[in-house]
């Protein structure tokens, strides 16, 4: 009995933390777009308008589960992109939005994987670098290591 309650009491734990890093893609998701007139562009762009919940986020300590897309070969990275879902289904290569991805700064290089990692880092918001994702990381440290 004393086994079991030790299992389940693990077991809500780990569920906790998966549960945390998923939470914070919800609130990133809550996020709406308008259409501006981009004078240097010329034309006119999307631009991010931030919930309250994500700007309380912001230059906070978060952490986010997600999967690795390389900008630089598939080496170890202090600097990549995170995206919520796997390779063929991101932003970038599938029909997600641009609240799915995010670019990371890392403190020391992370080993490529087609796995999820887990991660935490400093939530920087982007609403007028059109050059730039609307979501970076920066201080990050891998807090997950298989």
């Amino acid at each position: 009995m004393k086994y079991i309650l030790i299992l389940f009491i693990v077991g809500f734990s780990l569920a906790g933390d998966a549960q945390n890093s998923s939470a914070t893609w919800n609130t990133l998701g809550k996020i709406t777009f308008k259409k501006e007139f981009d004078a240097a562009l010329g034309f006119k762009i999307d631009k991010p308008i931030f919930s309250e919940e994500i700007l309380a986020l912001s230059g906070k300590t978060v952490e986010i589960k997600g999967y690795i897309i390389p900008t630089d070969g598939y080496k170890s990275h202090t600097e990549f992109i995170l995206s919520a879902f796997p390779y063929n289904m991101c932003f970038f290569c599938g029909g997600a939005g641009p609240e799915t991805v995010m670019e990371i700064y890392a403190k020391t290089p992370i080993k490529f994987t087609s796995e999820a990692i887990t991660i935490k880092g400093k939530l920087e918001l982007n609403a007028d670098d059109v050059n730039r994702l609307i979501y970076a990381m920066s201080e990050v440290e891998q807090i997950d290591s298989k």
